[in-house]
């Protein structure tokens, strides 16, 4: 064998090494198709509500019939499932969570309210978000730190043992989930700064869906006449009066008997 074949070959200078695994994996790329989506800020004007009939709240009796079979069939499940230990009923809920919503969808919302959305995998660790933010970032603010989070006060760091290790699923974040960002550096953090991130991205910023509106104001909401019926049901309890205040009603104040002691 030659010297030549026997040295090994460097990697050429203009192509670049990733890191790790991971941020190659999640780096968004503008020669492929984008496995993400941006969404311009959003106006937060108030959507109007469609004027619905009185009648859309008033429960059928097939609405209370289901809803009543549908408690009975839960509350026997929990009364004749077999005590378990912790730690199996722990990893049968996550087998259950992984099985149920095999993706997540997390959204990531910049001060600016621009939202940055990508499906991951329920196995992933929350490294794998960080990831994907960071490389999605401009390149002169991808080495300042920053954290997600979930209000009021539940932080999301790598550094944390109780976190790091976790996957979206054990992490409560399945099927979907919006989590904010916060720079370290708080000149990042104001309102009126638009998301640091590359001009190819925002690109591709479209504005939010509208959320469905419903079709047939005639149609049943179970759950919507259930909490009626309840609050109904609450009401009418309140005009029944005890048999014993009927009785006591009866007598006046004055002619109740008095035991002296």
């Amino acid at each position: 064998m030659s010297e030549a074949e026997s040295e090994p070959v460097p990697p050429a200078a203009s192509e670049p090494v990733p890191s790790t695994v991971s941020e190659a994996q999640n780096a968004p790329s503008a020669d492929e198709s984008p496995t993400f989506k941006v969404y311009k800020p959003s106006s937060g004007s108030s959507i109007p509500t469609p004027d619905l009939p009185d009648n859309y709240f008033d429960p059928t009796p097939s609405d209370l019939k289901l809803a009543q079979t549908q408690l009975s069939a839960r509350t026997q499940a929990l009364t004749n499932a077999p005590l378990q230990l912790r730690a199996p009923r722990e990893a049968a809920d996550k087998a259950k969570k992984i099985e149920r919503w095999p993706n997540t969808t997390i959204r990531i919302r910049f001060t600016d309210r621009t939202q940055l959305e990508k499906v991951f995998p329920s196995t992933d660790k929350i490294k794998s978000v960080y990831a994907f933010v960071r490389n999605s970032l401009r390149e002169d603010v991808k080495p300042i730190k920053f954290i997600l989070y979930q209000p009021p006060g539940r932080d999301l760091k790598v550094s944390d043992l109780k976190v790091k290790n976790l996957s979206l699923a054990e992490l409560d974040l399945t099927p979907s989930s919006v989590l904010l960002l916060r720079f370290e550096d708080e000149s990042l953090n104001a309102s009126n700064v638009p998301a640091p991130l590359e001009s190819n991205i925002l690109a591709l910023a479209q504005s939010l869906p509208e959320p469905p509106q419903p079709s047939d104001t005639s149609s049943s909401a179970p759950l919507k006449k259930l909490g009626n019926s309840l609050n109904s049901g609450l009401a009418a309890g309140e005009k029944k009066v005890p048999k014993w205040l009927k009785l006591g009603s009866a007598y006046p104040l004055s002619c109740m008997p008095v035991t002296l002691y």
